[in-house]
């Protein structure tokens, strides 16, 4: 038959061109300008001013601006650094938890005096309002900041919730975290009550104001610090102590209110590192 090639001879191999060469220098994975992925593919060489690359809507990767060659390398943004930033993509359990944070703290710097006074006391975990409506006490203690000072507690949950979330997962940083502040609280809040009831306290001290987020992130950087090993973890627990300890002692160590604070912190972090800590340590990593 016409075309057929005969006995001995050579089929010539196809021709390698440019186009199908992966990893050739100066290629640019097709997938990746079609629709962004990653998937390994073959490599096509952008050629300038060539006029099959315009018609296949292929353009040249835009120079780099000149005044970037002039910024040291070591003062450009990592993008390993931009990944501890919690965003809504990964982290949104933190970064929305950030945002209410946010509002209510703008809401104590710039609204009434009045109106922020009445749901600062309506929110205080206090024995009083534990005593009268808890429930509510409990839910809306959490979204305060005392003092109103947000962008420290930015970085604290960057270090000490984002991490845990990304392991774990929203729902079950959610868990660990209310299940750590609901815990603190009662635990310090119910002696307090039971010694006002015996008159061994003024009824005065049921009335202080008791709010925050700290009960919380203390409890999932306790898992954290459960979750390292050997000389990691040591170094983890001694830290975590210190910063219970620096908090007590650079408010004021002889009020009440400073005694229930650190009792509720080291309640917390105990309770991470000795509870939640050994229960997560064989829980696998969420899938990304």
């Amino acid at each position: 038959m016409a075309g057929k090639p005969g006995p001995g001879t050579e089929i010539p191999e196809p021709a390698t061109t440019a186009a199908a060469t992966p990893g050739r220098a100066g290629g640019t994975p097709l997938v990746e300008i079609i629709d962004g992925s990653s998937r390994p593919t073959a490599t096509a060489v952008l050629v300038k001013n060539d006029p099959a690359a315009s018609s296949l809507g292929l353009v040249q990767p835009a120079p780099r601006l000149p005044f970037l060659a002039a910024v040291p390398a070591t003062w450009r943004p990592k993008r390993a650094w931009l990944r501890l930033v919690p965003s809504p993509r990964s982290t949104p359990f933190t970064f929305g938890y950030l945002v209410l944070l946010l509002g209510t703290s703008l809401l104590i710097r710039f609204g009434s005096s009045t109106l922020t006074g009445k749901l600062l006391t309506v929110s205080s975990t206090d024995a009083h309002n534990m005593a009268r409506h808890p429930l509510t006490a409990l839910l809306t203690s959490a979204f305060w900041i005392a003092g109103g000072g947000w962008l420290p507690y930015a970085v604290i949950f960057a270090i000490a919730v984002a991490p845990f979330e990304r392991r774990f997962g929203g729902l079950r940083t959610a868990l660990v975290f209310f299940s750590g502040h609901v815990l603190a609280t009662i635990a310090t809040e119910l002696p307090v009550m039971a010694l006002i009831h015996t008159d061994v306290l003024p009824h005065s001290a049921g009335r202080w104001l008791d709010i925050g987020v700290s009960y919380g992130f203390l409890t999932t950087a306790g898992v954290l610090v459960a979750l390292l090993r050997g000389r990691a973890r040591i170094a983890g627990i001694v830290a975590l102590e210190l910063f219970v300890i620096g908090v007590y002692v650079t408010d004021d160590p002889a009020s009440l209110a400073s005694v229930v604070t650190v009792l509720g912190h080291a309640c917390a972090a105990h309770f991470g590192l000795l509870v939640w800590g050994p229960r997560l340590r064989s829980v696998p990593r969420i899938a990304r």
